[in-house]
């Protein structure tokens, strides 16, 4: 979706909001003579994964807490589960869940009775905390370990342990800050896999993440943040699309022929000389592998590697964001991750 499309369904302009667990409208923050908001459209789909990407200092974290209700946005329109986040905030915390970037659980408890406890401080009752402690350890696979001191559990355990946490109310729309940082490949893949089953279950998930291969695995759609505004939104695939569609890469297995392999594959070829590796767009995908395997041959060229491919987020991030100068100087990104400071 082009990003005048984006602003038009944000502002009503052919959206049908029945739909929709959050909308945001020409949100605005400051704190100073800083934008931390800067007319921020975002619709976000019932029962979906939507991911939030952007530089640091973006606007991800400050547009998380406003929905959250931590935080009082300026100017615009604001709403979850369809209640004003200002003006109704208290019909908003009761249907919202929150799991940030750093677990919240007692290490020296056990997984039952951390959860016991959140059942208890949201005033379920102590036999209603245990059996919903009991439901959420069954459903992410916790329940041998819930005797166990959570102090003992693997990372992908204790960030399982903690996204139970954020459920004990059952909340319509969850909000994900960096739900897998510090986790290795098996730990990220058990969160991964516990987001989908509450997705499958109905819940609306809101994602910002620093890994852009997590919001290509879970995102139906995207947006991409800069400077406090939304620069692009859509699917993975649409977005990726905004680069230049298909790639060829080869590697080659002697450096000092880049040169020539380049020329043969176009003017709008890219090279790294430390990988012996050359990037080009094409149009034609199985002309273009056939086509450059007999060039190279043709012209006594090795390659080592031949492959096609799409586009990757890493590479629209990077595109979208020097395209409006990043968070920082202009031409400039200043990474992804935009959890710390105020205007994040």
């Amino acid at each position: 979706m082009a990003l005048a499309d984006a602003r038009g369904h944000a502002h009503g302009r052919g959206h049908d909001y029945a739909d929709a667990a959050i909308v945001v409208e020409g949100a605005q923050k400051r704190y100073g003579e800083k934008r931390a908001l800067d007319g921020l459209d975002l619709v976000v789909r019932r029962g979906t994964v939507h991911g939030l990407l952007g530089p640091n200092g973006a606007g991800k974290t400050t547009i998380v807490r406003i929905l959250a209700t931590l935080l009082r946005h300026d100017a615009g329109r604001v709403e979850v589960a369809g209640f004003d986040v200002r003006s109704r905030a208290g019909e908003v915390r009761r249907r919202i869940g929150l799991l940030g970037q750093h677990a919240a659980v007692d290490e020296e408890l056990g997984g039952r009775q951390n959860l016991e406890m959140f059942g208890r401080l949201y005033h379920l009752g102590a036999r209603r905390a245990g059996a919903r402690a009991d439901e959420l350890l069954e459903r992410f696979g916790l329940a041998d370990a819930g005797r166990k001191a959570v102090g003992k559990y693997s990372g992908g355990m204790r960030r399982r342990l903690d996204l139970a946490a954020s459920l004990i109310t059952e909340p319509q729309v969850l909000f994900l800050d960096e739900p897998t940082t510090g986790l290795d490949p098996r730990g990220r893949a058990e969160v991964w896999g516990a987001v989908r089953s509450l997705v499958g279950g109905g819940t609306t998930v809101l994602l910002t993440t620093q890994y852009l291969e997590e919001a290509d695995q879970l995102a139906d759609r995207i947006t991409v943040v800069d400077r406090g505004r939304a620069v692009a939104e859509g699917t993975p695939d649409e977005l990726k699309g905004k680069v230049g569609g298909d790639r060829i890469d080869v590697v080659l297995h002697d450096a000092q022929q880049l040169g020539a392999a380049a020329a043969l594959m176009g003017p709008d070829a890219e090279t790294d000389a430390d990988r012996r590796w050359i990037s080009a767009p094409v149009a034609d995908r199985m002309a273009a592998l056939t086509g450059t395997v007999r060039a190279l041959e043709a012209a006594g060229i090795e390659a080592q590697d031949i492959a096609l491919r799409r586009p990757t987020l890493d590479e629209v991030f990077l595109h979208l964001t020097r395209e409006t100068g990043g968070a920082g100087e202009p031409g400039t990104t200043k990474g992804i991750s935009g959890t710390k400071g105020a205007a994040a």
